[in-house]
């Protein structure tokens, strides 16, 4: 990550009681690592929260075995997951072509959200399927740079199917990942994820953000080619041509295109999530795109 990245905040799509996310210590007892204080022992508590000297000296003053043990403050920086869409589509333009390196953009992307876990002192994971084999690394299991290494050598070999999988396996480790944890989801979604699988994640209150990464002249929409003889190749390389187009059919695209785009920001604001579009690979305007997206997460919730 270079130093002139500017970190986007991690505003919670809905106000949380206690403690702001990242911010300073919460309130509240629970597992975490500042002392707020000690009591008695009681059954059940760990003994590896025991304050031993301050059980020894409470012994000696009342002539017999005290325990006391410390209770901590409890841990409020959120746990975040990026979850990166490894088919093959994600891999359509190479950096030679004028259009968008979508590998680029995620790479960018999770940048700008590993920047963001660490200025909120958040727990970073990560989850892809290369060769559609789904691989979850929970938050907090290595630094930063080592979730960033994996998605730098992203493969984009998997399965139509995988993403939908992927995101399937998330919702058996909810204990890794507790309510209010954010889960980024960096995909094109060109392939779709059953609709219920969206549910079923709002259904566990993380705050889930799609991240649509989709090249804006081929995929948000559709250029003006009428009567010029383009190359089309499919997403998995499997069929390549050449091709021209009426003004009709470049028309029809343009359409189908864009109303997917809308059709699909729609299913995600309908489940309650806040997507956000990326169209590009400058690290510049996607730390703008962020910084936007949660500027309007601000503005809402001082409505609430």
């Amino acid at each position: 990550m270079t130093t002139h990245r500017r970190a986007f905040p991690l505003v919670s799509r809905k106000r949380l009681s206690g403690t702001p996310f990242g911010e300073r210590r919460s309130a509240r007892r629970g597992r975490g690592s500042d002392v707020a204080g000690t009591r008695p022992y009681a059954p059940g508590d760990p003994v590896s929260t025991i304050d031993w000297f301050a059980s020894a000296r409470l012994s000696s003053a009342r002539g017999s075995d005290e325990f006391v043990v410390r209770e901590l403050y409890a841990e409020e920086a959120p746990r975040v997951l990026i979850v990166t869409d490894q088919r093959p589509s994600m891999s359509l333009y190479g950096d030679d072509l004028p259009w968008l390196s979508k590998p680029a953009a995620v790479v960018a992307a999770a940048q700008a959200i590993a920047r963001s876990a660490v200025r909120a002192r958040a727990e970073l994971g990560h989850a892809d399927a290369p060769g559609g084999r789904t691989r979850v690394l929970s938050p907090g299991a290595v630094a930063p740079r080592h979730v960033l290494d994996r998605v730098r050598r992203e493969s984009y070999d998997a399965p139509p199917e995988s993403l939908a999988r992927t995101l399937g396996q998330l919702l058996n480790r909810r204990a890794e990942l507790p309510q209010g944890s954010f889960v980024f989801v960096l995909s094109d979604f060109l392939t779709e994820v059953p609709a219920g699988t969206w549910s079923a994640m709002r259904a566990t209150r993380w705050d889930v953000v799609p991240v649509v990464v989709q090249d804006p002249v081929w995929e948000q929409s559709f250029p003006d080619v009428a009567g010029v003889l383009i190359p089309f190749a499919a997403a998995d390389d499997s069929e390549t041509g050449l091709v021209r187009l009426t003004s009709a059919e470049v028309a029809t695209l343009r359409r189908e295109h864009e109303e997917r785009l809308a059709r699909l920001l729609r299913l995600f604001r309908s489940a309650g999530f806040d997507p956000l579009v990326l169209g590009t690979s400058s690290p510049t305007e996607i730390d703008t795109a962020f910084l936007r997206w949660a500027e309007r997460r601000r503005l809402r919730r001082r409505r609430q």
